[in-house]
């Protein structure tokens, strides 16, 4: 099988694999776990059993169960973070290229601004600042990330244009 007239290596379908497993939890976790996602079913950090294969938390919740729960944030943080993150980059690439100008000019040095500083010391710069939530989260790691695809979306509007 080719996919863009090459066929894919080992690492790819290897990549795929994970990827449609992880996605395969998220969807179908209420009837893969065994528990509840916050039932207490267990004491405070019970060893691993067979009612409980990883154990169980703090306050008795099984561990396992939590991890398949997980996977519905992870994934959804993950893919919300992608579509902004290329969002960003896409738009403000494209104007870059097109309007040019001064435009051009402050957009790209900016991003070499952002680009400067190390991406983990800015992210928790952002988020001392405005709080730790999943939407500051996402927005912080959508900006840093969407340096790379402006650089690309601004290169390939340049030679279009």
């Amino acid at each position: 099988m080719k996919i863009f007239g090459q066929k894919p290596t080992i690492s790819a379908w290897f990549g795929l694999v994970v990827v449609g497993i992880f996605i395969f939890v998220a969807v179908f976790t209420p009837w893969i776990a065994p528990y509840p996602q916050s039932a207490n079913v267990g004491g405070t950090w019970d060893e691993p059993s067979m009612a409980m294969w990883l154990g169980g938390d703090q306050i008795g919740r099984d561990m396992f169960t939590r991890i398949l729960y997980g996977t519905r944030m992870t994934i959804g943080v993950a893919l919300a973070i992608t579509l902004l993150s290329f969002f960003i980059g896409i738009v403000l690439g494209f104007i870059s290229a097109v309007v040019g100008g001064w435009v051009d000019v402050f957009f790209s040095r900016l991003v070499d601004i952002m680009l400067s500083i190390p991406g983990l010391i800015f992210a928790l710069i952002i988020l001392g600042v405005f709080g730790s939530s999943i939407p500051v989260l996402i927005v912080t790691i959508a900006v840093l990330d969407s340096t790379r695809v402006f650089r690309l979306a601004r290169a390939l509007g340049m030679n279009l244009s």
